[in-house]
């Protein structure tokens, strides 16, 4: 088979690293890619945001299966446009991609099925939210109801704070159209952890539990990220949780599915904070996680592309995953000032020197230069994941094979996996 996959960041690389080990696959091609990802062979860049020039590659190239990475592509109909043409594609469509797409959707979609979630508000009229804020009291969060890519989420801890905020977004338009709207909610406090499933309309199939570090420093200080680095699996969520979830998320969902008369088929990926109540629902992806991507997929011992293809054809109760109990940390090594302003072309070395250690190094933020050199082109520029039999000796695998990768102005936290160290 041939398959195509949409994006350029290391959860790109990772699924096409993990694709490429199925005996069916015959060509990986990204699009557009990064400086580690696969060619493809006309080595032409299109855009993600160009649905139509990406579907006529699809149509050109004879791809046999396309699979979606990025949330953008997915909110703006591109499964709906490929399945239209006769070609085959992993993701949910527009009308599923809306439980990432408009977090005021999201929250409707738990209240009215019962889903734990943060108590909140969704406004679309300044004043309002800024009455609100006051109202609720700080600590509290106040979120993009549109993708923001990872940014549009402030943690607000003085109504000073809360109000810049709401006028950022909202009177400012920060975020653009993302921001027109917002949703204010109370501050959720325990650890967080990210789940992923595949969806198949009817029946699920849950991964393991993936933990993501949002703020870009250490001690979860700073901004909020696309994501500093993740760790598999997460000690703070035992069976007992892990049960509970299953009830009050995931069967709650699927039976919210069948009652709004919504097809979702695709990867569902939750992000729950374990509160002193009880588990909560942060929000809703619809996409595989960056970076827990960059985790999942080296734990997976099974031929993704098999757990794929019976979620689009609704076969998931089928099949079975089978995963490696050894814990896996990935570390990302961003580019100095993420996820402000940053420099991009800052030269590379050392990528050789960590794969020898035995670390899997993902690209997100590179490219290729004329001479072929590889140079940064990106806010988070690597991730590199390492196994170990507690989540301590993957750290501490993968922290070795970070020190032997430079660049001018890298940065990353040095306490990924710190929490979790069973």
């Amino acid at each position: 088979m041939k398959i195509l996959i949409i994006g350029s960041g290391g959860r790109e690389h990772a699924l096409a690293w993990k694709l490429q080990q199925s005996p069916r696959v015959t060509q990986v091609i990204c699009l557009p890619g990064n400086g580690g990802t696969p060619l493809n062979p006309q080595k032409s860049q299109i855009s993600v945001s160009n649905l139509i020039k990406l579907r006529d590659f699809a149509l050109s190239e004879a791809i046999d299966l396309t699979v979606v990475g990025p949330d953008d592509a997915l909110a703006n109909g591109i499964v709906d446009l490929f399945q239209a043409a006769g070609l085959r594609i992993f993701g949910p469509t527009q009308a599923g991609a809306r439980l990432e797409a408009s977090k005021i959707f999201a929250k409707e979609f738990m209240l009215r099925h019962g889903i734990p979630t943060a108590r909140s508000g969704q406004f679309s009229d300044p004043a309002a939210a800024q009455e609100f804020a006051r109202t609720l009291g700080c600590p509290l969060v106040v979120k993009a109801d549109g993708l923001a890519l990872g940014k549009g989420v402030v943690i607000a801890h003085t109504h000073w704070e809360a109000g810049l905020a709401i006028y950022r977004m909202m009177e400012r338009r920060q975020f653009g159209a993302s921001g027109a709207s917002v949703v204010i909610e109370e501050l959720l406090t325990g650890p967080e952890c990210s789940l992923h499933a595949l969806i198949d309309g009817t029946s699920y199939l849950l991964f393991p539990v993936a933990q993501d570090h949002k703020r870009a420093y250490d001690g979860d200080l700073g901004p909020n990220t696309g994501g500093m680095g993740t760790c598999s699996p997460v000690s703070a969520l035992n069976d007992a949780l892990l049960e509970r979830v299953k009830r009050e998320v995931l069967d709650r969902f699927m039976t919210g599915l069948k009652a709004d008369g919504l097809d979702f088929r695709g990867m569902l990926f939750p992000g729950l904070m374990l509160t002193p109540d009880g588990p909560k629902v942060l929000e809703f992806n619809a996409r595989f996680g960056d970076p827990e991507t960059q985790v999942l997929l080296p734990r997976l011992q099974s031929d993704l592309l098999d757990l794929i293809e019976a979620t689009i054809d609704g076969r998931l109760s089928e099949v079975q995953a089978t995963w490696d109990p050894r814990a896996a940390v990935c570390v990302v090594l961003a580019s100095g000032g993420y996820p402000g302003t940053y420099e991009k072309g800052r030269e590379i070395t050392g990528i050789a020197e960590a794969g020898a250690t035995g670390a899997l190094v993902f690209h997100a933020g590179t490219q290729r230069t004329a001479s072929g050199t590889l140079a940064t082109n990106g806010g988070r520029v690597l991730g590199v994941t390492a196994m170990g039999d507690t989540v301590a000796g993957a750290r501490a695998a993968a922290y070795r094979a970070v020190e032997k990768i430079h660049f001018t102005g890298r940065f990353y936290r040095s306490d990924i996996g710190s929490k979790s160290p069973g």
